[in-house]
Parts: C-alpha cells; sequence; structure tokens
C-alpha cells in the first residue's frame, strides 16, 4: 500500500472530474454524491472518531460502510430508499477507486458486494380526480402569489413533472402556441416533451405576463423564482403545495404524490402504458405498470365488464341463516 495519503486525490477527482466529465452526470446526481461523502465524513469523525481530513482509503472497510449505512437509518431516521442511494455513490466510488489504484482491488470488490437493502413493498397513495378540482382551485386568484401558486401547482399536476424537473424549468422551456408543451430534463439530463391542457396554458399566459417574463430576453430566466429572483427550490415547491394541502386533510400529499396521481388519472382514463411511460419518463414500462396493477377504479371496470353467461355463481338471494332454527339454538346455547 501506499503510504502517502491518496483519498482526498481519489475522492476530489472523482467528484469534479470523473463524474462531470468521463460520465457526464447532471449537476443534481453530482450534489446527491457529494452529499452522501459530507454524511460519511460526518460519520467517520463524529462516530468513528477518526479526523475527517485523515480519512485513508483503508478505514473505509466494508464494517465500517455497513456501519455508517445503519447509523444512517437508526440514527438520523433515513428511509431505505436514502440508504440504498447512499450505498449507490460509495459504490461507484470505489468501481472508480479500483480503476485509479489497483492495489485496493480486494478491499473495493468487497464494498460493491454490499447488497442494497430490500424495500417493502408500498401503497401507492394519489388524490381522486375531484381532490385534485378541489387542492388545484385553493390558491386565491385574487392575489399575484395566489396566481402565482396556481399555475404552479397546475404545472406540476398537468405535466407530471419530478419536483426537481420543474424547479430547473426556464421560461424558454416552455411552449404555449399550439402545440403547447414544456420541455422537462429529467434523470441523466434525459429531456421529454409533456403536452399541456389548454386550462393550464391560459394560467400560465396570465403568470407570464404578469410576472414580465413573455419576452425572449427573458428566455433563460428561471420559470417560478422567490424574492431574490433565484429559482425555487424542492424545498420551496413542497412548501407551497403542503401550504394547501394540509388545511384540507391531505397530510400524505408531496410533489411525487401529485406526479402519482396524475400517472393514475392517465392509467385509469385507459391511455396506452406506453405513452404513460414516455410522458413520465421512465426508463422501464415495469415501473408504470404498478399504477393499472393498483387502481381500483380499474379492477372493478374490468370485473363489471366480464361476461359471465351461465356462469354466473352469485345467487339472486342470499340465503338466511336466521331461518335455520337448529342453528339460532346453538348460537343461543353459547350464551349459557
Amino acid at each position: 500500500m501506499k503510504t502517502t495519503n491518496e483519498f482526498p486525490r481519489i475522492l476530489s477527482g472523482f467528484l469534479l472530474n470523473e463524474l462531470p466529465i468521463v460520465r457526464n452526470q447532471s449537476g443534481n446526481t453530482i450534489t446527491s454524491y457529494r452529499d452522501t461523502f459530507i454524511r460519511l465524513l460526518d460519520y467517520m469523525q463524529n462516530v468513528a472518531q477518526i479526523n475527517a481530513g485523515k480519512v485513508r482509503i483503508d478505514d473505509l472497510t466494508v464494517e465500517r460502510i455497513t456501519e455508517f449505512l445503519n447509523w444512517l437509518e437508526k440514527e438520523r431516521g433515513n428511509s431505505i430508499s436514502t440508504r440504498n442511494q447512499r450505498l449507490a455513490a460509495i459504490h461507484s466510488l470505489f468501481q472508480h477507486i479500483q480503476v485509479q489504484s489497483p492495489e485496493y482491488m480486494f478491499q473495493c470488490q468487497q464494498i460493491l458486494a454490499i447488497p442494497f437493502k430490500k424495500l417493502g413493498k408500498k401503497r401507492l397513495i394519489y388524490l381522486s380526480e375531484d381532490e385534485t378540482k378541489t387542492l388545484l382551485a385553493l390558491p386565491d386568484a385574487e392575489t399575484r402569489k395566489g396566481r402565482r401558486d396556481q399555475a404552479l401547482l397546475s404545472l406540476l399536476y398537468d405535466s407530471g413533472a419530478r419536483v426537481q424537473e420543474l424547479a430547473d424549468l426556464q421560461v424558454g422551456d416552455l411552449r404555449l402556441d399550439s402545440p403547447a408543451q414544456v420541455k422537462l430534463t429529467g434523470k441523466g439530463r434525459k429531456t421529454r416533451s409533456v403536452p399541456l391542457m389548454d386550462k393550464t396554458v391560459a394560467l400560465l399566459r396570465q403568470y407570464l405576463k404578469e410576472q414580465r417574463l413573455d419576452n425572449l430576453s427573458r428566455y433563460e430566466h428561471p420559470l417560478f423564482f422567490n424574492t431574490q429572483k433565484k429559482k425555487l427550490t424542492r424545498q420551496g415547491i413542497t412548501y407551497i403545495l403542503k401550504k394547501y394541502a394540509d388545511p384540507c386533510g391531505f397530510t400524505e400529499i408531496s410533489p411525487h404524490r401529485l406526479r402519482t396521481t396524475k400517472a393514475m388519472h392517465l392509467t385509469e382514463a385507459d391511455i396506452n402504458p406506453i405513452f404513460i411511460r414516455d410522458f413520465l419518463g421512465h426508463v422501464d414500462l415495469k415501473v408504470t405498470e404498478v399504477y393499472s396493477k393498483t387502481s381500483i377504479k380499474m379492477k372493478r371496470a374490468a370485473l363489471e365488464t366480464m361476461n359471465y353467461g351461465n356462469h354466473d355463481v352469485v345467487p339472486e338471494k342470499s340465503y338466511d341463516w336466521t331461518e335455520d332454527e337448529s342453528l339460532m339454538d346453538w348460537l343461543a346455547g353459547l350464551k349459557r
């Protein structure tokens, strides 16, 4: 093993060169990876009692990485999904390390063998069409901020955008002339164009005009921004949504829940799953199929359209057990 501490050099090269230049990863991915290593160094200093500035590759054993992942769950209260995201970043770093410093190959292979933790199947929670209409009508259209919020929430639902995709939108990403659409940039910098409905277009036209964004000079201006003229953050968008949702009792609402709601409404409208996949920016059709498996409305409709013919097994009049005197006597005897 080399005597000099290579970890700082390799980590900085990974974040500043490998991810953005070699792998062409998005800024959001790099930020997520950076946050992982901030958490890891925090753990090394405050729990493992190793100075963060002196952490060596040798210190990052499979046992210590496993302890770090457990610490994230038990001490920081992170979800299994977050734990797996952190592990994915660590795996990526150690794939890089084994190329840069082959002498650590065995250690890298051990860490790359740490498995992701299985997620329990979550019940999809979404709003009905009536609940969605109620939510989107809540912002006060008589105020400037209310009109902004109504345009934001309507676009968030109508486009099925991820919250970061909405936060990253610039004025130039909108096309409000027919055919109206919005260009979303998703994971891995992949872009997709999503059609917009007439009511959303009308709200956005009014919003752009009121904010003086309806000219070519504002093409690269953030579509939704704060008082400092900076784009709204994920947290800012979530705050706006919950400000209206919580008083209605929609306590489990989030931007992602609104995306799920749009997906369910498209599914229940019998839209082709391939279109829904492309609309949402899913890579795998299996992800999209989850919505059709979840929809009670679709299951009921499928049952109601079945032609039972002579195989109808449900009797028109059910047997009334209270007419069975012997059974009634037996039940009455249980009281004694």
